[in-house]
């Protein structure tokens, strides 16, 4: 093997072990809960040998089904220039479709999934650390009164972490979730040696029959089966962290024999000791080493609320640069890997939900209750979303689209349905977190469109300027270089007319920079500039970046040397529209949608700062608008 070769493994190996460590934390953890929920929780399951081996089928094909055949094989495909999750995967949708109500219903199914994942990263620390240190009273009951203290400890700490970016955590996380694997694979496997029948259990004759027996019970069981795949939407909207190719093959070569061999593990103690459904997972564990798995299992549950914090941190950036919520200040975690970012502002608001999420349930029963319906949502959503990307991109044969989009909506669907059922219990709680979340951005989204119509119907007509210059040529021109934003190529920013109009007088360069976002991650240096030489000593440029890129303006100037225009950004003088937003007494929006959009437009990030403008060449120029 050539060096070049022997790289390459290494590398591969490092960021298999960083997607160990972070992307299947969430699933990785499931075992803490999901048996103990299906055996033990208020629709619980009588623990026959028939219902044991009929559940541990119904959760190995599930794992099959939906995390190996559809996220890891097929939805993973449908990645963006490397980039995954619902906001990647809509702007996939969206590509090849140009009607404007088709483009309606995709966005709206876009939002309202990116709506349900922040529900279920809210949900999934709060349950997965719960659960971990509930193990306490396994070991000592006297500990109970503890188990929430402790609990909300853990999760400042991690929430606290996150600053240090993910490649950090991954490579901290990576090797202890090897040990949180291996771990479940041994003892796993120590007790099906002593029932192998649960073997049989690999037979999906057994889940069917536990279906056709049981009917309305065995359709309620699903509920608590969906336990199992939790984590599967953030292995996808991970990607952009450590790429597909050691996601998938994490997957196969550890995290899946690991689970299997732990799940059936679970299934034999129970068919040796009925009694142990209260906690499968801890009375799995030999009693001299219970408190080490606990502490284990602590570290592996905050670990496990990594996938979902961040496939929250990428599905916001995305979000930002297409312009569905507001402005916020993020920041690249690494040199290597462009998909790894951190957003304070995320960060803060993710911890707060989390704590008064675990306040409020109390329990990691409570809480399996709410869980479930997130992400069985997000799943219906992703596969509507990939069935086009199929059809629209990767050009498959409709007849083989339509039957592989049966089998998963039937999947999916039934999932979804039997966890609308724990709606009286605390399913209601992630279903309303969502539809505030997508009531947020898509008011946002009507907003700004509203502010851009204001803008354009109120802007003069820069070819008109431009000519009326030609009559002036005694106007006064200093020297130096003007930077004027805008989002129009055919109207005058704002801030040059509001400046032209006061001032009366214009620089001997003026830039007319337009910051556009495509719907591909990343754009090369090379293709990121457009540039255009107008009358007057007059520029316009028009740079391209992707939606996982964050704008930065002194960066883009020093571009334009390529295309033969020499701009220095710390010598240049940088013009920045206020707009100040007052209630209209005719207002485009509804009123409570005028009163959130002002909130979240008051709120937003400065522009100065989103786009690492120089502060100290910064002008900004106001002016009032109604909305």
């Amino acid at each position: 093997m050539n060096n070049h070769s022997k790289s390459n493994l290494q590398g591969l190996s490092t960021m298999m072990i960083g997607a160990i460590g972070v992307v299947y934390g969430d699933v990785g953890t499931s075992p803490l809960y999901t048996m103990k929920e299906i055996f033990n929780g208020p629709h619980a399951i009588q623990p026959t040998p028939e219902h044991v081996l009929g559940i541990l089928s119904l959760i190995f094909w599930a794992l099959i089904f939906v995390i190996s055949i559809k996220y890891v094989l097929f939805v993973m495909r449908a990645n963006n220039r490397g980039e995954g999750g619902i906001m990647a995967l809509m702007a996939l949708a969206l590509h090849h479709r140009f009607n404007a109500g088709q483009r309606g219903y995709i966005i709206a199914l876009g939002l309202f999934g990116t709506a349900l994942f922040y529900g279920d990263g809210v949900i999934t620390p709060a349950i997965s650390v719960l659960s971990a240190v509930e193990g306490l009273q396994v070991a000592a009951p006297s500990l109970q009164p503890y188990v929430l203290p402790i609990a909300v400890a853990v999760l400042i700490g991690l929430f606290l972490f996150q600053s240090h970016g993910t490649e950090k955590v991954g490579m901290l996380f990576g090797p202890v979730m090897c040990v949180w694997f291996a771990a479940l694979a041994l003892f796993g496997w120590s007790s099906m040696k002593q029932n192998p029948i649960v073997l049989e259990a690999l037979n999906p004759m057994h889940g069917l029959t536990f279906f056709r027996e049981h009917g309305w019970h065995g359709f309620i069981a699903l509920g608590a089966v969906v336990l199992a795949l939790t984590g599967a939407e953030a292995l996808y909207a991970d990607m952009g962290h450590f790429g597909k190719r050691p996601i998938q093959y994490a997957w196969f070569a550890l995290v899946l024999p690991a689970l299997v061999l732990n799940y059936f593990g679970q299934g034999a103690l129970i068919l040796r000791e009925p009694a142990a459904v209260h906690n499968p997972f801890y009375l799995l564990v030999p009693a001299g080493l219970l408190y080490p798995m606990i502490a284990l299992s602590t570290v592996a549950t905050v670990i496990a609320s990594q996938a979902v914090i961040s496939g929250a941190f990428s599905i916001t950036s995305q979000a930002m640069q297409m312009d569905y919520i507001p402005r916020m200040q993020q920041v690249h975690t690494s040199e290597a890997a462009m998909g790894q970012i951190y957003i304070p502002a995320m960060n803060r608001v993710l911890l707060l939900l989390v704590i008064c999420t675990v306040l409020s349930f109390h329990t990691s029963g409570n809480l399996a209750a709410a869980y479930g319906i997130a992400v069985t949502g997000t799943m219906i959503i992703t596969t509507l979303l990939v069935v086009i990307v199929a059809l629209d991109s990767w050009k498959w044969p409709p007849l083989w689209v339509g039957a592989l989009a049966f089998v998963l909506l039937a999947i999916d669907g039934a999932f979804f349905a039997a966890n609308l059922l724990k709606i009286p219990q605390g399913g209601w709680f992630p279903l309303v977190l969502g539809a505030i979340l997508y009531l947020f951005m898509s008011t946002w989204r009507r907003g700004r469109e509203v502010l851009t119509h204001y803008l354009q119907k109120s802007a003069m007509s820069l070819t008109a300027f431009l000519s009326d210059l030609q009559g002036h040529p005694a106007l006064a021109r200093v020297p130096g270089t003007a930077v004027f934003m805008t989002t129009r190529h055919l109207s005058m920013p704002h801030g040059l007319q509001v400046n032209f109009q006061h001032n009366r007088v214009l620089h001997e360069r003026v830039i007319l920079l337009t910051i556009s976002t495509e719907d591909i991650p990343y754009i090369p240096d090379e293709e990121k500039i457009d540039l255009d030489s107008l009358e007057q000593g007059f520029f316009r440029i028009t740079a391209k970046h992707g939606f996982m890129e964050t704008p930065d303006v002194p960066h883009i100037l020093k571009l334009c040397k390529l295309h033969g225009l020499d701009i220095d950004a710390h010598e240049s003088s940088f013009f920045i529209s206020r707009e100040t937003l007052i209630p209209s007494s005719r207002p485009d929006l509804h009123p409570w949608q005028e009163r959130v959009f002002l909130v979240m437009f008051r709120n937003a990030t400065s522009p100065i700062q989103f786009f690492n403008i120089p502060p100290g060449r910064v002008l900004e120029l106001g002016a009032q608008f109604e909305v």
